[in-house]
């Protein structure tokens, strides 16, 4: 069995236009939203054994803090430049080379490629993945490899607007 986290970088800065968007921050909401979404996981009794994250510092800061609410050593995180921007294919690419080994990976990644791996994975017609939502992903299998189109189940969909209604994405 593998459960997979797919899991949207928390809201992030547009204050300073001169910042490259890989390089863009979070801002105060995307600070606030994503410890209580880890502390979510957390609550469902979720751990990781394996953090990957993009190479964009909205996605590692995100990775970051949740790691710290979870209890994962913030040095272990994998940063994957693969994962800025990815698309459906790189993702794929991504997960079947996970090692079988780790049972629950947190993929921290970008849009439009959350939403449509979600939707590939699971077939869950999921419109957005809005910010600090996370998809949890499980596979009644045990490697990653086997990883297709329509083969996960959605177990939940969690994100900040279903605690806060003044969340927007």
């Amino acid at each position: 069995m593998k459960l997979l986290l797919l899991i949207r970088h928390a809201k992030s800065s547009w204050k300073d236009t001169r910042l490259d968007d890989h390089d863009r921050t979070l801002n105060k909401r995307g600070e606030h939203d994503a410890p209580f979404m880890a502390t979510v996981l957390k609550k469902k009794h979720i751990t990781t054994d394996l953090i990957i994250t993009s190479t964009a510092t909205r996605a590692l800061l995100t990775a970051k803090i949740f790691a710290k609410e979870l209890g994962y050593k913030k040095d272990h995180i994998i940063q994957d430049k693969g994962l800025y921007l990815a698309e459906l294919e790189e993702l794929i690419e991504i997960v079947k080379q996970l090692p079988d080994k780790n049972s629950v990976v947190c993929l921290f990644g970008h849009n439009p490629g959350i939403t449509s791996f979600t939707n590939f994975l699971c077939n869950a017609g999921i419109d957005n993945v809005p910010t600090c939502g996370i998809c949890a992903i499980s596979f009644p299998f045990d490697s990653w490899q086997e990883v297709a189109s329509g083969n996960g189940k959605l177990d939940f969909f969690e994100f900040p607007k279903l605690y806060f209604k003044d969340a927007e994405d």
